[in-house]
């Protein structure tokens, strides 16, 4: 038997190319490539990127060695500047303290124990971190952000609601009885379920708002701005919403609901693994109560 007809790959020809497709534009981004915060980063688009330890900034880096406005990183025109805001540890531009200096692609930034790196808009790395940070915050199936991202959110979102004295309000949903469409059906079945769901979810929530994936069958979303009552509103809308979708898996049309438990940002709530206790303490509450229905932790 011959060579090509035990494998026919190696009779598939190599195709004339030009070379890589040209990519889109992306904004400029700075990146947390060693120390605390790894893996994190911040566009730089209209608006001053703040980089620091308060849960505010826009590039967080939770180390003692950063200060909490540690610098800022803005664009005029075509260039991109850098200043420090009098960090303690002064901040450093490729080994050498500066208070505000030009940069340019590749550029290191030394802030305490951390590193953070410049990758300018027409860098082809700016794609390929692109690409890094939509794999490490996102849910691959949901397309929804993921757990890690989410958390991440509440701190900072949490910290911006105290200190503006502002409303902010948790919902934790959970698809009743799943366990049972994907032990009949099978797991692609149940697949296709979580994402008609992350579907509905993601057209319920307004612009600022974050949902995610948080668990097998349980997504979240954060609601700035919004007291518990409007945060029921939205939670009832979402409910009814998944209540009257006639779900087919395998075929086979199916009623399938979802419970959510809501809990708003207090003085006693002032953690995301609080504000996640109280919003599962609810939604433990509306499953014992019989499913498909909405309580609220006061």
């Amino acid at each position: 038997m011959s060579r090509e007809k035990r494998d026919p790959q190696t009779t598939q020809r190599t195709v004339l190319s030009d070379g890589p497709r040209a990519l889109s534009p992306r904004s400029a981004c700075v990146v947390v490539i060693q120390g605390e915060g790894l893996g994190r980063r911040a566009d730089i688009d209209l608006r001053r990127v703040l980089v620091g330890r308060s849960q505010e900034a826009d590039l967080h880096i939770p180390h003692s060695s950063v200060s909490r406005h540690h610098c800022e990183i803005w664009r005029d025109g075509d260039t991109y500047w850098v200043r420090d805001l009098g960090a303690t540890n002064t901040t450093r531009l490729n080994d050498k303290p500066v208070h505000e200096a030009a940069l340019s692609d590749g550029d290191h930034l030394a802030l305490g124990e951390s590193m953070v790196k410049f990758i300018s808009h027409s860098s082809v790395e700016a794609h390929y971190h692109e690409e890094i940070y939509q794999l490490a915050t996102h849910d691959a199936l949901t397309e929804m952000h993921n757990r890690r991202h989410f958390i991440e959110t509440v701190e900072k979102e949490i910290a911006r609601a105290m200190r503006h004295r502002r409303p902010l309000t948790m919902c934790i949903i959970d698809v009743d009885l799943f366990k049972p469409v994907n032990d009949r059906y099978g797991h692609i079945s149940g697949d296709n379920v979580l994402k008609q769901i992350a579907t509905l979810v993601r057209r319920h929530v307004r612009n600022d708002d974050a949902a995610a994936r948080i668990g097998g069958e349980e997504f979240a979303v954060l609601l700035p701005e919004c007291g518990a009552d409007a945060a029921y509103g939205f939670a009832e809308r979402l409910r009814e919403a998944v209540a009257n979708v006639v779900f087919r898996p395998g075929g086979e049309p199916q009623s399938i609901t979802v419970s959510i438990g809501i809990a708003e940002l207090t003085p006693e709530r002032d953690t995301c693994s609080r504000m996640m206790a109280a919003a599962d303490a609810a939604l433990y509450r509306a499953k014992s109560e019989g499913r498909n229905r909405v309580c609220i932790e006061h």
